[in-house]
């Protein structure tokens, strides 16, 4: 019994040791990977790993390995911030693989990337036609950039002479049937007005199950029955 306590114990510490050093090292190992986050990420995996199921090692002994590790990636980091030529050595360079139109073959060649993958890429773009790209960057986190073609380009507000239009950030105000009154407060919406508004659907604030006020002002209420007669959603 008490090897199954000390599992559950190292595990819990694994967990907690691995959020510290996420929260210490930034949002960047866990968003855009490059080389340098990745082994970061690998080895913090094989330790933490360690830590909670490996009885041969001191807990001690993985919790020095995790701050050595993280204390090494938070330095590579400053490092790659301050100096350009550590920062291409630790995360690698962006590389062009179509300039003007044209696909450059040795550039895919030595990234390792094939035409297969370039078309999937392009595809996650609404990219359908090769002929719409001019330019298309492999950057150092394995995503691609694409820059369309002039006759390619979407029509904006500005192309088409169209006044300004007035966006709103998209602000929750019901979460699971909670009224979020911090957002109220932050976007100047009395919550007499919004309560009236939920009024005024002939619903009642715990009936809603989510609302949001979205990006051009309107309010958007889900409620936790819709009335659907032949429901998908069942569990």
């Amino acid at each position: 019994m008490h090897s199954y306590f000390d599992m559950i114990w190292r595990t819990i510490l694994a967990f907690v040791a691995l959020l510290v050093i996420s929260r210490i090292l930034g949002k960047q190992t866990i968003s855009n990977m490059t080389f340098h986050d990745f082994a970061t990420g690998i080895m913090m995996g094989a330790i933490a790993a360690n830590l909670a199921f490996n009885h041969m090692f001191p807990i001690l002994f993985l919790l020095a390995c995790l701050a050595v590790l993280a204390l090494t990636s938070y330095i590579a980091s400053i490092f790659s911030l301050k100096f350009p030529r550590t920062r291409h050595l630790l995360a690698g360079e962006p590389t062009m693989l179509i300039n003007d139109g044209k696909i450059l073959e040795n550039n895919m060649r030595q990234t390792h990337y094939t035409l297969d993958s370039l078309n999937q890429s392009l595809r996650q773009k609404n990219i359908f036609n090769l002929n719409e790209v001019k330019n298309a960057i492999l950057e150092t986190n394995g995503e691609l950039s694409i820059q369309r073609k002039e006759q390619f380009e979407p029509v904006t507000r500005k192309d088409l002479n169209l006044p300004e239009k007035k966006i709103f950030f998209p602000v929750e105000l019901v979460m699971d049937g909670k009224l979020m009154k911090k957002n109220l407060r932050e976007n100047d919406i009395p919550e007499k007005w919004f309560l009236s508004q939920i009024a005024a659907q002939g619903k009642e604030l715990e009936q809603i199950f989510y609302a949001v006020r979205t990006s051009n002002g309107k309010l958007i209420f889900d409620c936790y029955k819709d009335g659907l007669h032949h429901p998908i959603d069942k569990e």
